[in-house]
């Protein structure tokens, strides 16, 4: 139940987007980014709020047009979490959006213009205390490093980025986070691992274009997992062709792996055998479903027999070891008398994992913070 976290985390400068602490320390942010026209408010509001609600603490919208930037005004206004606009080229968007009370830039210094338009995005940026990341992508890097390494390189990627750095330090502006993505893991974990040493600022994970929900899950868990437990890494945002909301319901199942942000419940669970005594899939699935409103932190074992039921069960804030027609209950790892009926485990799983849920808010254990 809530074993220690090992890992220790890279020393980074303390930024803020919106009232969201990123760096030195401070819970590494999970982040989503909107697929709806910024232009319909609607629909884009309706989207940070499901993405929100899936436990995001910041979500990026993209800005392309001074329309879309009009349109981001409202959006802003009716966002419950931090918004970073995502620009590219035009600093006169990111002049407005700035107007408009946008929490962080995601612009590239090096890719809006003369000296004269970097001083005055920094400046604005500046006066509102409005942070920048910096975002290197491997299948956009510029033309002359393009043709110095002759294809990304970790080396490359690094390049790019100090490029942009250098632009920020010769400016005085240092609230800032930068990101080497790659759609490649070995590329983006190397370039990751390359740019920690050099720079103070916090570090934004991801592993770019990573695929579909199934394939993009299993990369960006390699990728960002690898540097997680290196203790790199301070925001992040897993890329999948899917539903935002799975991106943010993956990033916390990465975090939870490695018990550095716990949110909602850790479900043990068998694969299933032979040996077990009920459906462990169908209600593991049926569980995971009904519950995914609860965010206080708790593990759950679903165990199909009594090999390792009993053994999982002790180490679980709710457990249950498979028997036939009913099956053993643990709670807090200590067996109770109840037996739980196979035939109906799921509504009386729900009913004591909400009641469990209330005693630990009620309790105020404490417990990493969602």
């Amino acid at each position: 139940m809530m074993h220690e976290n090992p890992i220790k985390r890279r020393p980074s400068r303390r930024i803020y987007v919106g009232n969201v602490p990123i760096g030195d320390g401070a819970p590494i942010a999970v982040q989503s980014m909107t697929n709806t026209e910024t232009t319909d408010v609607a629909a884009t509001v309706k989207q940070i709020q499901a993405i929100a609600d899936a436990g995001a603490d910041i979500v990026r919208v993209s800005v392309p047009t001074m329309d879309a930037a009009e349109a981001f005004k409202f959006i802003k206004q009716q966002s419950p979490v931090p918004l970073v606009a995502d620009i590219h080229f035009d600093y006169r968007i990111a002049l407005k959006v700035a107007e408009y009370g946008v929490d962080c830039l995601r612009i590239n210094p090096g890719n809006i213009g003369n000296e004269q338009r970097i001083r005055a995005v920094v400046d604005a940026a500046r006066d509102r205390n409005i942070p920048i990341r910096i975002g290197v992508n491997g299948g956009s890097l510029e033309k002359e490093i393009q043709e110095k390494y002759g294809e990304p390189t970790p080396a490359a990627l690094v390049e790019s980025a100090m490029r942009h750095v250098d632009i920020l330090d010769r400016l005085n502006f240092q609230d800032f986070k930068v990101s080497v993505k790659a759609s490649d893991v070995f590329l983006a974990v190397e370039s990751y691992r390359l740019l920690a040493k050099q720079i103070e600022q916090p570090l934004h994970l991801g592993i770019t274009e990573a695929g579909g929900l199934r394939s993009g899950a299993v990369k960006s868990s390699i990728g960002l997992g690898m540097l997680l437990a290196e203790g790199i890494g301070d925001t992040l945002r897993i890329s999948l062709a899917a539903d935002p909301v799975e991106e943010v319901k993956v990033g916390f199942d990465i975090l939870k792996s490695l018990r550095i942000r716990s949110r909602g419940i850790n479900f043990i669970a068998c694969p299933s055998c032979s040996r077990q005594e009920f459906d462990v899939i169908a209600t593991v699935n049926a569980l995971e479903q009904r519950l995914e409103d609860i965010t206080t932190p708790m593990d759950v074992s679903i165990i199909g027999c009594v090999v390792n039921g009993p053994g999982e069960a002790l180490i679980s804030h709710i457990g249950l070891a498979g028997a036939k027609s009913k099956s053993g209950f643990y709670v807090n790892g200590e067996r109770q008398k109840e037996r739980l009926d196979n035939n109906d485990l799921v509504d009386q799983l729900e009913r004591h994992i909400r009641a469990r849920v209330k005693q630990l808010e009620a309790e105020q254990i404490p417990v990493k913070q969602a």
